[in-house]
């Protein structure tokens, strides 16, 4: 059996999940290897705009690091060459790329939701970083990034203390994009996918990029990147197709190039 699955759910949207639900979706060597092939795979393919990653069984996302593997000394197999935890934290991805979560998203599972561009959750998911109450780091991103998506003083509470955050207030918190009924996260998710693959993929990638760095970077180099962004759009087919479509009246259609 695999241990991440993929299949097409609507038209230019693939759902990656890991598929390990006896163990609650943690991350092992085979999870690390073939997520990162995924990642790479998609990242390459021009009829995939937008990824959405699931977990299995409606438990649980993914609960972090399998200890089972931890505790056996193969550490070093959750993580690819370049150090990317799970075989995605440290990708760099052009594509959409939604987590849809149930149930819970734990210590790395927390930071796989993180490392995604958006989050849709059930009622029932909780997030946490729990590292500290085991006397760990959350080295996979988690440390700064949840500082990023919550405010200062939450986020901080949180990393101190190890405390789960519903996904109700986790909404209100701005920390994820949509609430939705048990078991409705993948169909809110990929309604969302679907919503963005409407929109020209390649101006939907490179606004993307520029926004993903707004935090790193100061005001004039973030210009000077959106002015290369939109000379890169503008000698593209889809940069013509646009108006056009609007003149005519119609929906457009998008080329991807």
């Amino acid at each position: 059996m695999d241990a991440v699955t993929r299949e097409i759910v609507a038209p230019h949207v693939a759902l990656v999940t890991i598929n390990r639900p006896e163990a609650r979706n943690s991350i092992n060597g085979d999870v690390t290897r073939q997520l990162d092939q995924q990642v790479k795979e998609i990242e390459a393919d021009p009829e995939i705009w937008a990824a959405v990653l699931t977990g299995a069984g409606g438990v649980a996302f993914c609960a972090g690091a399998d200890l089972k593997e931890v505790s056996a000394g193969n550490m070093d197999d959750l993580y690819t060459p370049d150090g990317a935890f799970a075989g995605f934290v440290k990708h760099p991805r052009q594509k959409v790329w939604i987590a849809a979560v149930e149930g819970f998203a734990m210590a790395g599972g927390c930071e796989l939701a993180l490392a995604c561009d958006m989050i849709v959750a059930s009622e029932p998911s909780v997030f946490a970083l729990p590292e500290v109450t085991r006397g760990l780091i959350a080295a996979a991103g988690g440390v700064y990034r949840l500082v990023r998506a919550l405010p200062r003083a939450v986020a901080l509470e949180l990393l101190a203390t190890g405390d789960r955050l519903p996904a109700g207030r986790a909404a209100e918190l701005g920390f994820i994009n949509r609430v939705t009924p048990q078991g409705q996260a993948v169909i809110e998710a990929v309604t969302l996918a679907s919503r963005i693959c409407a929109n020209a993929p390649i101006a939907v990638r490179e606004t993307l990029g520029v926004a993903r760095q707004a935090y790193d970077l100061d005001d004039d180099t973030l210009f000077a990147l959106s002015l290369a962004a939109q000379d890169r759009v503008m000698t593209t087919e889809d940069f013509a197709e646009g108006p056009r479509a609007f003149i005519e009246k119609r929906p457009a259609v998008w080329k991807n190039r």
